[in-house]
């Protein structure tokens, strides 16, 4: 018998990555409508606690990408309100988004990391911060968002250094090689996908219809495969996530090296998102994936 009847969906926000939340957010929405909750769908703003109040939601099903919805921010006004909530909570959430503080704990782990730095916007338009090849994102957003691929050869570095550019950016080795990617389902890994695109996997190869295409399972040695499924269930444990996340690797076969890049602790819920694939991939449809992330969600740690 399910615990929750009334949810709340949100999804938009004011953050680089809120089309996509929108897209995430309406998909989700029309699963947990088709599995027999009553939904209630939220374009979350500063307004929120009023609006969450107004509609008293048993629970809110968080479809919002990107700083504010994924950084532990209203992970905190959730706990705050006393209203269950999908995905990993505030410690886990903030950890995630903050890149470098995420592969401090990796490395502590003993997951295999890419060496990086953080510098300023000045420095990295001024010189080469690291030997080529390398890669310039920000640290604290997701979905490839303001990512800049600096390939041997490069002439001049990335001119960053914009009136919008934030404080500090991550600077770090290029890893060649295949993407591969991981969900974890309740602590347990669902399948090793990799995502085969033109070039870099960037914002339009993830959610543009015919961006990308995935294999899934990914045509991997054994031990690779092992690797992969192993070091997202230790990444998911070690930050201290719950419900469902994803992690994204690098592997080279001319090194046969696996580097993990980073953990998602709110995958994209999209037509083309990976995390509703895997699901699909054992045998769970998108409507018993949410409602199974619904009946997950809980307030707190």
């Amino acid at each position: 018998m399910a615990k929750y009847s009334r949810i709340a969906v949100l999804m938009g926000g004011p953050s680089a990555e809120r089309e996509v939340s929108l897209v995430s957010g309406r998909e989700c929405a029309i699963g947990l409508r088709d599995a027999g909750y009553d939904v209630v769908e939220i374009d979350a703003g500063d307004d929120l606690p009023e609006r969450l109040r107004a509609e008293k939601p048993d629970a809110v099903f968080n479809a919002l990408h990107g700083r504010w919805g994924e950084d532990g921010c209203v992970q905190g006004i959730l706990e705050w309100m006393g209203i269950p909530y999908t995905h990993s909570g505030v410690m886990a959430s903030a950890v995630a988004m903050d890149k470098e503080r995420a592969k401090n704990v990796f490395a502590a782990e003993g997951l295999p990391v890419a060496a990086s730095i953080l510098a300023t916007p000045a420095e990295i338009a001024a010189r080469h911060v690291m030997p080529l090849p390398y890669v310039v994102k920000p640290y604290n957003e997701g979905s490839s968002v303001g990512i800049h691929v600096v390939t041997e050869g490069a002439n001049t570095s990335p001119q960053v250094d914009t009136p919008d550019a934030p404080a500090h950016l991550m600077v770090e080795r290029y890893v060649p090689g295949r993407e591969l990617t991981v969900a974890v389902m309740d602590g347990e890994p669902q399948a090793v996908t990799e995502i085969i695109a033109e070039g870099w996997y960037d914002y339009a190869a993830k959610y543009e219809a015919g961006g990308s295409r995935h294999e899934i399972p990914a045509n991997l040695p054994e031990d690779i495969t092992a690797q992969c499924l192993d070091y997202a269930a230790r990444a998911h444990r070690c930050l201290g996530c719950r419900g469902v996340s994803r992690s994204d690797f690098r592997y080279d076969p001319d090194k046969g090296e696996v580097i993990i890049l980073e953990t998602n602790t709110q995958p994209g819920m999209t037509p083309t998102s990976l995390v509703p694939e895997q699901a699909a991939h054992r045998g769970t449809s998108f409507a018993d994936l949410v409602a199974w992330m619904v009946e997950d969600a809980s307030c707190g740690r």
